[in-house]
């Protein structure tokens, strides 16, 4: 059966083209997705993320919990608030999902999983927690919504009380606070986003969640869809997960070595789970690798497409038209070492494409060289 989220019902009414998506009914587009796209790139947009799972984790023994579940170390959150970006791997070095683990106390730390995963993530964390005595909670009541572009700080901000309202103005990014709204609305306000632009991931009661959204849309905060999402997370060079990694695919292999850490900040080796495997795929040499590519040629790039290498062949994971370039962008997972000239076979034609570092797009601008 398709869930749906406290803001359905505003989606609906707002004109929203809804589909499923992970087994949630959710807002497509409310129009033009390339115009809501623009419109985050340039001011400020807002998407309904309620259908992410949020987790508390509480107990004595939760920091070495998490130093043993999660690829990055946990030990580079020690103020309250920070947040870290890492991946839950199994024993293969697969990545079981990819999610956001906030540090609130020693003793409580919050976990952002993704819809499409919650089932099996909810089992792999509590199965794992069990020796560490850590309580897993999964927070049914609370919803989500992300407010992003070079606006969307302000925005939220001119919503809050003017205490908790500096406060919210000062955190840096990949951190969070406590907040309230002028009408005494509790919010938990992070500075993180799916969008490569700045802004908060706001979690809020679920039954206070249509009153924010209305807030926030009376702000001048348009609202925008998955498409959108996906375009601008794309363009911004971040993953999906079920599409540019999953539990076949080690973080090496899905351009993400930045969020492993072998050891902690202070030198000590780390025993986490995927280590060993992770280990030997570095003394072994990494098969594989995920490269961005642009092709300047009329077309739009799709999952599933081979792409020839003088490696061997490939296949283009995420591909999208990018509205911020005007021409088609894909991450490609490709043999390791030199590829030489690096083509799509679309419909039985070779076209070429370019190389290009990641993220694609910074600050709403192109990269250079794109």
């Amino acid at each position: 059966m398709t869930r749906k989220t406290i803001l359905n019902d505003a989606h609906r009414a707002l004109g929203a083209k809804m589909v499923d998506f992970g087994g949630w009914d959710m807002p497509l587009n409310y129009g033009s997705q390339i115009e809501e796209h623009h419109q985050v790139r340039r001011d400020a947009g807002m998407f309904d993320v309620s259908h992410m799972t949020v987790v508390d984790l509480r107990g004595a023994r939760t920091r070495p919990f998490l130093r043993r579940l999660l690829a990055n170390s946990i030990e580079k959150l020690q103020k309250p608030g920070k947040a870290l970006y890492t991946c839950m791997l199994n024993p293969q070095g697969g990545v079981i999902d990819d999610l956001i683990v906030y540090f609130l106390a020693e003793d409580f730390f919050r976990l952002v999983v993704n819809a499409a995963t919650r089932d099996k993530d909810l089992a792999w964390i509590a199965a794992q927690a069990a020796d560490f005595g850590v309580s897993v909670t999964e927070r049914v009541e609370l919803a989500m919504i992300a407010v992003q572009g070079p606006n969307a700080r302000a925005r939220v901000i001119g919503l809050l009380s003017p205490d908790t309202a500096a406060a919210a103005g000062k955190i840096g990014r990949f951190a969070a606070t406590e907040a309230v709204t002028r009408d005494g609305l509790p919010l938990f306000v992070a500075r993180t986003g799916y969008t490569g632009e700045d802004g908060f991931e706001i979690i809020v009661a679920e039954d206070r969640a249509v009153a924010l959204w209305q807030a926030l849309h009376d702000a001048g905060v348009a609202p925008a869809g998955l498409g959108a999402r996906d375009t601008l997370r794309l363009e911004a060079g971040m993953n999906l997960y079920g599409q540019d990694m999953d539990e076949t695919v080690t973080p090496f292999e899905a351009g993400l070595d930045w969020t492993v850490a072998l050891d902690d900040v202070d030198g000590a080796r780390r025993e986490f789970i995927g280590r060993v495997a992770l280990e030997a795929q570095q003394s072994n040499g990494v098969p594989r690798r995920m490269i961005g590519v642009v092709m300047d040629e009329k077309g739009v790039l799709r999952h599933g497409q081979t792409v020839r290498t003088d490696r061997g062949d490939g296949e283009i994971l995420s591909g999208t038209f990018s509205p911020t370039l005007g021409k088609a962008i894909a991450f490609a997972r490709v043999p390791a070492g030199p590829l030489g000239a690096v083509r799509v076979d679309i419909r039985g034609k070779e076209i070429p494409v370019r190389v290009v570092k990641f993220p694609f797009v910074r600050d709403g601008k192109p990269q250079e060289g794109i």
